[in-house]
């Protein structure tokens, strides 16, 4: 399959291109281009200028945001077909996130003009994008109210149920789903501190549920997990 092929498949499985035919895919991918980061590179910067979007071909990325004070949270994380950065595909504004590769991370760059000019071309994009962004919308808005009315077990067994799902997608099976993730990543995700995310997977590891190691864990009992989620 030459390289070309590859990106066209690709897009066909991110939502937002789903629906389009095949000479539009190809349109799509003919504007486009591949790249790859090491893992922990960043890919942009909260503050930066925006004017590329991103579909994940390979590997895992993470959204950050810093707080004056030094506190980071983790405001998303993606993986194969995935798509970050869109905003690039309607205006300039700065970036409103740090992107960073959490491994090796390949990806497809579509820069923002050249998908403004496919957006005029081909209005259905225009609406899955909106629909795209709606339903970031309303994850941003459950995340909010899961900070403000879970405790913080509920949050990282949420947060854990969650990275299941996403690595079952990947090919995982129903038990022994290896997550890749430290602690720490694991904290900003539920937005609590290291130590209480850290206790509470010691609680999970003596019930059997989980079994850490260095930069990972693994879920031996998903149905369990999501006893905790309320």
């Amino acid at each position: 399959m030459a390289p070309g092929d590859i990106t066209t498949e690709l897009l066909r499985e991110v939502p937002l291109f789903s629906g389009l035919v095949e000479e539009e895919l190809r349109a799509v991918a003919a504007v486009a281009s591949v790249d790859r980061f090491e893992a922990d590179q960043v890919v942009f910067r909260e503050g930066e200028a925006s004017s590329t979007c991103y579909v994940i071909r390979s590997g895992h990325a993470c959204a950050l945001r810093e707080h004056p004070d030094g506190r980071v949270i983790t405001l998303a994380r993606f993986g194969p077909g995935d798509i970050f950065g869109e905003l690039a595909m309607l205006d300039t504004q700065r970036r409103s996130a740090t992107v960073q590769a959490v491994d090796e991370l390949e990806v497809i760059a579509i820069l923002g003009p050249d998908m403004q000019r496919l957006l005029g071309d081909h209005p259905e994009i225009a609406v899955k994008l909106i629909v795209a962004l709606g339903g970031k919308l309303r994850e941003t808005n459950e995340r909010v109210a899961g900070l403000s009315f879970q405790t913080v077990q509920s949050r990282v067994a949420r947060v854990l149920s969650q990275l299941v799902h996403a690595a079952r997608t990947e090919g995982a099976g129903d038990h022994d789903v290896l997550i890749t993730s430290t602690q720490a990543e694991l904290a900003r995700l539920a937005g609590s501190s290291r130590e209480s995310a850290s206790r509470f997977l010691a609680v999970l590891e003596r019930a059997g549920i989980i079994s850490q190691g260095r930069g990972r864990l693994t879920v031996h009992d998903p149905a369990a997990l999501e006893r905790y989620v309320y």
